[in-house]
């Protein structure tokens, strides 16, 4: 295949939009759909080569791997090096570990299964992870061990004229297949082979069956896919579902910028896009590990402009030095193979991995002190299995049920069969971490309250909810708003918890009002509390950073992202104050002004993850509230 000018420009045009949207996602909200567009390039490609080779009876799967290989494997695998050396020196024991576990999976492409495990791909927690990058990575190359071999199977059964329209078909079902389960699992639908598979194949369609434009139509048919494609980076974003129906934005987009075959034009045809989209892989490659530091080091953000252009030089440098140097792919047979380099340097670089994972993290090459050790359990969130009554479904192991889900009790007496309580604890995880913080002040009041809590499930009497409705935790949540529902009328108080400004954000905040105001008005002691402030950088996570490598950690140097969460306070104090029987915690009730707690001449953060409190900082919570003036007036409005 000859080296198409209009191609290479869609790889810098995505490389960019990847880059901008990892760094400030507020530059290209739909930057990510950067992805997609490399999808349906590699599938045209890959496509192209497949099924040249069959046409012409000299297509070698091997010599496909290798040549694969080659390419991928040598610019990953040096910056996996280079990354565990970094993380040797500078990176926490449990950080280290985890890294050392994505580096074994990213080498053995295995890393999209591994964070679709782990987490969402929008979730704060994977800016923490040095390789997140490379799931998209595993996909392709999961697609280059199977399509192969499909294609190759197929054509001892089929004509290469039936293989096309197979193709065709595969990429519907693929496609409607991705819709389907782009809202039943939307984490799996983003990381994993079967929901992205269409976006490689209908770039293989745009190969097997090209189409013949005269220049002036394919000029302005480039010109609509080109449209397509900056479209879906400026109008979609992260709250969408993806990749579902939308994704066709971005690579219907592609598809007709490939069939159109402008080759050369004043858009693609210059040096800047033109070696941008020689150098995109390498950009890619090295620009998330330089993304991370930004969350992780709690560094300004003016590093996002140095991040930017460090990204396009290590780029240009491993493109140079490491993707361009041209290693032996031209092996007969499987004995052969041992002559292989890069894999050599894929299994260097996966026991590496898996020697930090197995040894958590090298952790013999720091001594705590006593009392930082100490610290390590507490500084967890609140659950069932450490003794409080969050019922979190990122624990495997439970089942959706009413009667656990609601059957939980704290304070001066946990067992179950309390008798009849009359304060009720109700919320999603920001409830849950605030378990503590209860508990501390009913045992001081010797009595009990009961708690409901369960993963984004604020109070409401609708079916809205701020999570994934494919989680297990939407279902749980409507059985405890189902027992708020029909139970409210028993309790003398509520309490309620949430993350106020997720609700807001996702127009769910007057749901919560109108329970807020119906308990109110049934004549029920309603104290509402304040969410603690949300941050853009993980203050817990950077005090575990300075203790091990001295980085000098501030927690007034820490970027906020409070906005949203600051703005659903002031609407529910205000909510407060039209009622007497309703009571608004503040922030300045709950945590000093500092937002860090003592513990034996150490500060610590109350934060535990940018927005939930620790267990040990929710009871510390706790021990400010009650050195308060306003603690005894407000505690006397609990019957």
């Amino acid at each position: 295949m000859l080296f198409r000018l209009d191609i290479n420009a869609l790889r810098a045009f995505a490389v960019i939009a990847v880059v901008l949207f990892h760094f400030n996602e507020s530059w290209l909200p739909g930057g990510f759909a950067g992805v997609d567009v490399f999808f349906v390039i590699s599938g045209f490609l890959m496509t192209g080569i497949i099924i040249t080779g069959i046409e012409k009876n000299n297509f070698s799967i091997l010599e496909f791997y290798v040549a694969r290989a080659n390419r991928i494997i040598p610019p990953l695998a040096f910056m996996c090096l280079l990354l565990s050396l970094f993380g040797f020196f500078y990176l926490t024991p449990n950080d280290f570990a985890t890294l050392g576990k994505h580096i074994a999976s990213s080498i053995t492409f295995l890393s999209n299964i591994v964070y679709w495990r782990e987490s969402g791909y929008f979730d704060a927690a994977s800016h923490e992870k040095w390789l997140l990058h490379t799931w998209s990575l595993s996909v392709e190359w999961q697609f280059y061990i199977i399509y192969p071999l499909i294609l190759v199977a197929l054509k001892k059964l089929l004509s290469l004229s039936t293989i096309k329209k197979v193709i065709v078909g595969a990429t519907i079902f693929s496609f409607i297949f991705s819709i389907f389960a782009t809202y039943k699992w939307p984490s799996a639908s983003y990381f994993l082979l079967p929901t992205r598979a269409w976006e490689m194949m209908i770039g293989g369609v745009a190969f097997i069956y090209p189409i013949k434009l005269r220049n002036e139509i394919g000029k302005y048919l480039s010109y609509i896919g080109l449209a397509l494609i900056f479209l879906s980076y400026v109008f979609i974003s992260k709250n969408d579902m993806w990749p579902g129906y939308l994704a066709l934005i971005p690579v219907l987009g592609t598809f007709l910028v490939i069939q159109a075959n402008q080759v050369s034009s004043r858009i693609n045809n210059n040096f800047v896009i033109q070696n941008i989209g020689k150098w995109s892989y390498s950009i890619y490659l090295w620009h998330w590990p330089l993304v991370v530091p930004f969350y992780y080091f709690a560094v300004g953000e003016d590093y996002v402009y140095v991040g930017l252009f460090m990204s396009v030089l290590l780029g240009y440098l491993s493109f140079k030095y490491i993707e361009r140097f041209k290693f032996r792919k031209d092996f007969c047979n499987l004995r052969q193979i041992t002559k292989f380099k890069p894999g050599y340097f894929a299994l260097l670089t996966g026991l590496i991995g898996v020697t930090v994972f197995a040894f958590e993290g090298l952790k013999e090459r720091y001594q705590l002190e006593p009392a930082l050790e100490a610290l390590k359990p507490h500084l967890v969130m609140p659950m069932r299995d450490n003794g409080y009554c969050f019922y979190s479904f990122h624990n495997t192991g439970n089942s959706i049920s009413e009667n656990i889900g609601t059957d939980c009790y704290l304070g001066a007496d946990k067992s179950s069969d309390t008798p009849i309580v009359s304060t009720l604890l109700f919320g999603d995880s920001y409830a849950g971490h605030n378990e503590p913080f209860w508990d501390e002040i009913f045992k001081f009041r010797q009595e009990s309250f009961q708690s409901i809590s369960t993963n984004w499930c604020i109070a409401s009497f609708s079916n809205n909810y701020t999570g994934p409705i494919s989680s297990h935790s939407y279902q749980q949540c409507l059985l405890n708003r189902k027992y708020l529902h029909e139970n409210m009328h028993k309790y003398k108080n509520i309490i309620f918890a949430g993350a106020w400004g997720g609700a807001l954000e996702q127009n769910q905040l007057d749901d919560f009002k109108a329970v807020a105001k119906k308990a109110a008005e049934m004549d029920i002691n309603i104290i509402i509390m304040a969410a603690p402030i949300s941050y853009k950088q993980n203050p817990l996570k950077l005090f575990w950073v300075d203790v091990y490598a001295k980085v000098g950690f501030e927690l007034q140097n820490v970027l906020t992202n409070d906005t949203l969460t600051a703005q659903a306070n002031h609407e529910l104090a205000i909510l407060a104050k039209e009622y007497s029987n309703v009571k608004f915690l503040y922030r300045d009730y709950l945590f000093n002004d500092d937002n860090t707690f003592d513990v034996n001449g150490i500060s610590v953060p109350y934060s535990l993850d940018r927005a939930h409190i620790s267990l040990l900082g929710s009871k510390k919570s706790a021990e400010y509230f009650m050195s308060q003036e306003v603690f005894p007036e407000i505690m006397m409005s609990i019957d």
